[in-house]
């Protein structure tokens, strides 16, 4: 089953290059949104996620804050 995935990031983030890499090796697709650029995807990340930090994922309606490798397996798992 293929799962909806989403990233909010920034350029210069150190942990969203990682989160797109390690998708990027497992195969999975993801939409992406530079919250730095964007005012509206920005606000959009911080209501789904409650927080400011990056990266924002989200697989399927599950929100992940952070590059949290364990997680986003169990996730992609499910």
């Amino acid at each position: 089953m293929k799962k909806e995935v989403v990233i909010y990031g920034m350029d210069t983030c150190h942990y969203c290059h990682l989160a797109k890499e390690y998708f990027g090796e497992k195969g999975v697709e993801y939409e992406e949104y530079d919250v730095m650029g964007d005012p509206d995807r920005r606000r959009e990340a911080q209501e789904r996620s409650g927080q400011m930090g990056v990266p924002v994922i989200i697989i399927d309606d599950e929100v992940i804050v952070g590059f949290v490798r364990e997680k986003i397996d169990q996730l992609l798992e499910t």
